[in-house]
């Protein structure tokens, strides 16, 4: 028998409790006197009650209604698919495994960086930036000695999955140490609990792990910041040369080029697709259909080559544009913050080609603009708590 203690559980208490201190309390409630809630009448009689979140469970987790389709079956160690306006995950499969990301990692790296790295800046890379690329990595063709746009720079992360551009980029933000710390507190304040950072590109590196929960979060803050959006949408781009030349990279998500025989889905806004031999394939995905955006998550296929991924993505993001109307949610993206069901994603709608002139910087920022003190000082309550949790398990 097991006696468990849910962490999730106790830091939804905790968001719960800081709202009942954060929110104004009824106008009869704060005179001190006794009546009813005046929004009360306003309420169905019949709207039910909330239900639980389920993404805690091991397996499939879908609340289906009459008539909703199958959620499709899958190989892939751990999927997740949600609405990225909302936050509602629709499905999931092994939510919060802890399993190596690849480059899917990079997008926390650009949450993080992002706003001390405007694109519309310059720098000349020195050989010091470069030094300890993983071997075997995947590269953009940084040079030393050239001047470089950030925004070249970024390109090569987004499309080339490029780490010797994150390296650079991680050098003009304080340090690749530094980078990995501010990473891993940007994951805490967004309630990605499950992501440990050891290097911010990605690369293989004892205890680097993330969930598919988590790359859903990063994939879908990330929509809501404008260079992030634009950066992971282009398909192709042209970097420069070392000889005053320039020659185009293509965007490795064949989700959205359509490369390697697999058919580019309709539809797709990005984001980040990943590989190494540790962590296998790994993809987030979003897609726009009828004013809904989804975000999806697939993490190590176990059958199909190397292209397995997309074409699991391909049947997550198919599922959810039919049922989302026809399932209950369970979970949230949201765990640290209310939803502002107002707020709209600022992906372009279909993915484009990058031209060579130069971008206007952008509020970077605007993505965690709604965090505040509030969050932080619960990420740091959240952090106290799971280093309390423990479980015991009895013969």
């Amino acid at each position: 028998m097991k006696i468990g203690y849910s962490f999730r559980a106790a830091a939804s208490a905790c968001v719960l409790c800081a709202a009942s201190v954060l929110l104004p309390a009824p106008p009869v409630a704060a005179a001190g006197g006794a009546g009813t809630d005046p929004g009360a009448r306003e309420r169905p009689a019949e709207a039910p009650m909330p239900q639980p979140a389920l993404l805690e469970r091991e397996g499939t987790q879908v609340r289906l209604r009459a008539g909703a389709p199958q959620t499709p079956e899958l190989s892939a160690l751990s999927w997740l698919v949600a609405d990225a306006d909302t936050g509602e995950v629709l499905a999931a499969h092994n939510a919060h495994a802890r399993l190596a990301p690849a480059s899917t990692l990079k997008t926390l790296f650009a949450l993080t960086v992002l706003p001390s790295a405007p694109g519309g800046a310059q720098h000349t890379v020195s050989g010091r930036e470069l030094a300890g690329i993983g071997e075997g990595s995947s590269l953009v063709g940084v040079v030393p000695g050239h001047t470089y746009r950030v925004s070249d720079l970024w390109r090569g992360v987004f499309l080339n999955s490029g780490n010797d551009a994150v390296h650079v980029l991680a050098a003009l933000n304080g340090g690749w140490e530094h980078t990995a710390r501010q990473m891993q507190a940007k994951a805490r304040a967004l309630g990605a609990l499950d992501t440990h950072v050891v290097s911010p590109d990605g690369y293989d590196a004892d205890g680097q792990v993330s969930s598919a929960y988590d790359l859903a979060v990063f994939g879908r803050m990330g929509l809501r910041n404008p260079d992030f959006a634009r950066y992971c949408s282009t398909a192709h781009a042209t970097f420069p040369g070392n000889d005053g030349t320039s020659f185009e990279i293509a965007n490795t998500n064949r989700l959205l080029t359509g490369a390697d025989g697999v058919a580019p889905y309709p539809g797709l806004i990005g984001v980040k697709n990943g590989y190494t031999t540790n962590a296998g394939n790994t993809l987030i995905a979003a897609a726009r259909r009828d004013g809904r955006t989804l975000v999806a998550t697939v993490m190590h296929p176990q059958q199909g080559g190397g292209l397995q991924v997309y074409e699991e993505a391909r049947a997550l993001l198919d599922w959810g544009f039919d049922a989302a109307d026809r399932v209950d949610p369970v979970g949230s993206l949201d765990a640290l913050r209310p939803v502002a069901h107002g707020t709209r994603l600022v992906a372009p709608a279909k993915p484009h080609t990058e031209p060579e002139s130069n971008w206007p910087e952008t509020g970077a920022i605007a993505g965690a603009a709604g965090l505040g003190a509030a969050g932080l000082g619960l990420g740091a309550v959240l952090a106290r708590l799971r280093r309390r949790s423990h479980r015991i398990t009895r013969g």
